[in-house]
């Protein structure tokens, strides 16, 4: 057969996938299966239901992240996680979705990845410790922190300098940043709000942020 690209591969076998959930087995079989080392043959047998783009139909998990990781964006992210947040995963989803470099995970090593719905398999995630691991490690690779939470000082994100290699650091729900994340910090923004609530959500305020990264500074 005549070479197909994913996205082909996605309109082949769209008439047999279950509505909402990508796309069926490869039509006609495994003598029309494509040859590209990309593709997984328990997949194109099965059909891929996972919640991937259409490009990374069929692709194998390794596959997609080492393409990922051609393009992913030089901002990383990092999570306080003290409180063994539920946040945590919804904003390892938005990292992934906004291609950021790697997550950081400072505090508990364990984390409720739920919210995740398994984007932390094609997204980098590390552990730090403590605080100040993690601020030395940012420091050893040159990337300065920006702090986001509603403290004193802080600058409107739409206002202030958000370096394109940077680690954007963000705090629990409800207490936000500790003390020594703060400190940490070479700089630190907030998100301009207009309603009566102090704070919104920490995984809505941490996509708010990639976005306006990637508004700034994506192709």
């Amino acid at each position: 057969m005549d070479e197909q690209t994913p996205a082909d591969a996605v309109q082949a076998g769209e008439a047999s996938a279950q509505p909402g959930y990508g796309v069926g087995p490869w039509p006609g079989g495994e003598p029309d299966w494509p040859i590209e080392p990309w593709y997984d043959p328990e997949l194109l047998a099965a059909g891929d239901t996972r919640n991937v783009i259409d490009r990374y139909r069929y692709w194998r998990m390794d596959a997609i992240v080492a393409d990922l990781d051609t393009k992913r964006h030089p901002f990383h992210v990092a999570i306080e996680n003290w409180q063994h947040d539920m946040n945590i995963g919804s904003i390892v989803r938005s990292a992934n979705a906004f291609l950021a470099d790697t997550v950081h995970i400072i505090g508990r090593r364990r984390w409720n990845k739920r919210g995740a719905m398994v984007t932390d398999r094609y997204q980098h995630v590390v552990h730090h410790e403590d605080v100040e691991t993690f601020a030395a490690w940012a420091a050893a690779e040159g990337i300065p922190i920006i702090a986001v939470d509603n403290v004193e000082g802080a600058v409107p994100v739409d206002r202030a300098e958000l370096p394109q290699s940077c680690v954007l650091l963000f705090g629990q729900e409800g207490p936000g940043l500790s003390d020594a994340a703060l400190a940490a910090a070479s700089a630190h923004i907030e998100i301009t709000q207009y309603g009566s609530t102090r704070s919104i959500n920490a995984s809505a305020a941490a996509a708010v942020i990639m976005y306006e990264w990637c508004r700034r500074h994506a192709g």
